[in-house]
């Protein structure tokens, strides 16, 4: 029996950009002796369903598109309790989950990566009773990205949304919450917090931390406390520019459990999709839980 693949990706992802290199993806899988179930995804959840259903019967998932794909097929695999690797050529517009892993930004290379079939153990989170591979996240930017432009949907940082958000920043909306962990506990009014596995969110180096490992078992968390004058906004600018944690209004740590309570509730984004409203956010470190094919260009 030869092996079995399940290939889903979004044909509209980075401005449809797989079709150029779609048969020669399909060709180099198909000489590694791959049989290969192919699933262009027609919908919102489309990955997440496909997963779901091939998870136990593949030897491999490959998924191409964007990180909310990727987050789409991580899910379907984890609901399904399969062990089933992994394989990701990124195609969306920003990709922090594959800069963070230092992919192959070419497709057909990527895809080529991906039939060395060496395995890396990648930490991902669980978000209640969800899944995300790279970030969850509430506040400022996370609601910029449901009304700004579609390919920057993906994106919690680019600058676009950094100045989009400072237009607003007098009429922030903040959230008080009390947070817990075994690192920090804190009770204060936040505009934007983020708990990411991921070198680079949205385009930003250093914002989620010097010495990220992917499979550390621990999180990056980013949480800014609302400025109460334009003072206080500077230094708060400044910290994330410069990316340097020397004010009390930015709290930076690494943790692999954090609890979030508010009274009112939160809207939260997971991978850059809409991760419901919620007053009691329980975030773990699934430690080394996703398999994936990767051999990663980093020197």
């Amino acid at each position: 029996m030869g092996k079995k693949m399940l290939f889903v990706f979004n044909p509209k992802a980075g401005k449809g950009k797989i079709k150029t290199h779609l048969l020669d993806i399909i060709d180099i899988f198909s000489s590694h002796e791959y049989e290969i179930i192919v699933h262009a995804t027609q919908a919102s959840k489309d990955a997440y369903q496909k997963a779901k259903e091939y998870a136990d019967t593949v030897d491999l998932i490959v998924c191409s598109g964007g990180d909310g794909t990727l987050d789409e097929v991580v899910t379907g695999i984890m609901e399904q309790k399969s062990q089933v690797p992994i394989g990701y050529i990124p195609a969306g517009s920003t990709n922090d989950f594959a800069n963070s892993l230092f992919m192959p930004k070419n497709m057909v290379k990527a895809a080529e990566m991906i039939m060395e079939e060496e395995l890396y153990h990648c930490d991902i989170g669980r978000f209640n009773n969800q899944t995300f591979a790279y970030v969850a996240a509430f506040g400022l930017f996370t609601d910029v990205s449901y009304e700004t432009d579609q390919d920057l949907k993906n994106v919690l940082g680019h600058v676009a949304y950094l100045l989009e958000g400072v237009k607003r920043l007098f009429d922030i909306k903040s959230y008080h919450m009390k947070v817990t962990s075994d690192e920090l506990e804190v009770e204060d009014d936040f505009i934007v917090g983020m708990i990411t596995n991921s070198r680079s969110v949205g385009g930003f180096k250093n914002l989620t931390g010097k010495n990220v490992d992917m499979n550390d078992g621990l999180f990056e968390v980013t949480l800014i406390v609302c400025p109460k004058n334009p003072l206080e906004l500077q230094e708060i600018m400044t910290a994330l520019l410069m990316a340097e944690d020397n004010t009390d209004l930015v709290h930076s740590f690494k943790t692999s459990k954090i609890t979030i309570e508010s009274e009112e509730a939160v809207p939260w984004t997971l991978d850059g999709e809409f991760g419901g409203d919620q007053t009691l956010v329980e975030i773990e470190n699934r430690h080394k839980a996703m398999n994936l094919y990767l051999k990663s260009t980093r020197k």
